[in-house]
């Protein structure tokens, strides 16, 4: 994370502890068996990329192949099922992820000498279904800590899957991506009992288990062996 958005999340923290620092707030609320709110989250998604085995970089005129990340958001609604005050499930009905990566293609020109690159946009928009679990120490007055874990399935719903990528025109052709995708999130944050609602601060990386890069043989398809996701994301949550 860059130093601005470092800077934001301190100033938020800071401001909630203030706040929540004024009385003691909404006392009942972990007696209660649901809770629903929604969540507001920044995003940033990578790849874990798995570089073809067959593929020679060198005699192929392929020199580097890597993933530039970008920012995107997402958007949730949030439920939430107390077992006790420490112990909750939550899951999203749903969310929407709408992320976005460049993979960059590095060539060089045995003709001359000199390289180009080729950038390829990739930009899905998913629907999440993920069920975490949620453990949390005990209210510290009007804030806890808690640590996130579970399972994330989303489904690409501007998925290009079915796009005619055999184009000969390099520019036209896309990098194409499996509808599903299925992997596990880890991560932790702070709740803060305001007087009307709950406000958490939650950051996590969700990491896929699935390779979601549909190969078709293309020029750019060839060298790459498997994409699985990475992707941080940092919310602002709201329950009441």
């Amino acid at each position: 994370m860059s130093r601005n958005k470092i800077f934001i999340l301190f100033f938020v923290l800071m401001t909630s502890l203030k706040l929540s620092a004024q009385g003691t707030h909404l006392l009942g609320f972990d007696d209660k068996k649901f809770h629903f709110g929604f969540a507001l989250s920044y995003n940033q998604s990578d790849y874990y990329i798995k570089k073809a085995v067959n593929f020679n970089f060198n005699q192929d005129s392929l020199q580097s192949l890597v993933i530039n990340s970008k920012p995107g958001f997402t958007l949730g609604v949030v439920s939430s099922i107390n077992f006790n005050p420490n112990f909750k499930l939550r899951f999203a009905i749903p969310s929407l992820s709408f992320q976005e990566r460049d993979i960059v293609y590095t060539y060089m020109d045995v003709n001359n000498d000199t390289s180009y690159v080729w950038s390829k946009k990739v930009e899905p928009t998913y629907l999440d279904f993920p069920i975490l679990l949620k453990f949390r120490t005990d209210r510290i007055n009007n804030w806890a800590m808690y640590g996130i874990t579970g399972l994330r399935f989303g489904l690409d719903m501007s998925s290009q899957k079915d796009v005619n990528n055999t184009s000969s025109n390099l520019a036209d052709q896309i990098i194409k991506l499996k509808k599903p995708d299925f992997g596990m999130e880890i991560g932790g944050g702070f709740d803060f009992f305001l007087e009307y609602f709950k406000f958490g601060i939650e950051l996590k990386l969700g990491v896929g288990m699935m390779n979601v890069h549909l190969n078709e043989g293309t020029q750019f398809d060839t060298p790459i062996g498997s994409l699985r996701s990475k992707v941080w994301t940092l919310s602002l949550t709201f329950e009441g």
